[in-house]
C-alpha cells in the first residue's frame, strides 16, 4: 500500500517541468556550415542547372573573378560571370558529367576561403573562393580559378 501511495505520489509531478525544452533550444549555424550551405545550394547547383538567379545570391554584387584557362588570362565581374553562365547550355542539359567537390574551408572571423575543385565539361577547375559575411550572410566576393589538364 506504501508502495502504491509512494508510486501515486511521483507520478503527480510532472515529468518536464525542470528538463530543458528541446523545442525552445535554438541552434545556431556555424560559420563553416552556413558557407557550405551557400557553395552546395547557390554556387554549384546554380552553376549545374544554369540559375543566374541562384548564383547571384552566392555573390557580392561588386565581386570579381580572375584567374587563368588553358594559360589564357581571365577577368570577369560576377555580374559578367553570372550573364555567361545563363547564356551557356547548362551542364544539366548538356548530358555532361559535372562533380563538384569542396576540399576545405578556413575561416577567421568574418573572412573565409573555401577551395573547391568543379569538373564540368572538359574542365577540371580549382577554384579559391573569398567569403565575406555581410549583412548576417556569408558571400562570395573574390573568385580566382584556373583549369588543370588531367
Amino acid at each position: 500500500m506504501k508502495l502504491s501511495l509512494i508510486i501515486a505520489w511521483l507520478l503527480s509531478f510532472p515529468l518536464s517541468g525542470h528538463a530543458q525544452n528541446i523545442k525552445d533550444m535554438k541552434t545556431n549555424p556555424s560559420p563553416e556550415t552556413e558557407i557550405r550551405n551557400v557553395i552546395e545550394q547557390y554556387y554549384f547547383k546554380g552553376i549545374y542547372v544554369g540559375n543566374t538567379e541562384l548564383l547571384s545570391k552566392a555573390f557580392y554584387k561588386g565581386a570579381l573573378l580572375f584567374g587563368d584557362i588553358n594559360g589564357a588570362p581571365y577577368f570577369k565581374t560576377s555580374q559578367q560571370y553570372i550573364e555567361g553562365v545563363g547564356n551557356r547550355v547548362s551542364p544539366e542539359k548538356s548530358g555532361k558529367d559535372f562533380k563538384a567537390t569542396i576540399i576545405s574551408i578556413e575561416v577567421i572571423n568574418s573572412i573565409a576561403i573555401a577551395k573547391l575543385n568543379v569538373k564540368m565539361y572538359d574542365f577540371n577547375y580549382y577554384n579559391f573562393i573569398t567569403f565575406n559575411h555581410i549583412d548576417g550572410k556569408w558571400l562570395i566576393v573574390n573568385k580566382t580559378l584556373t583549369n588543370v589538364q588531367p
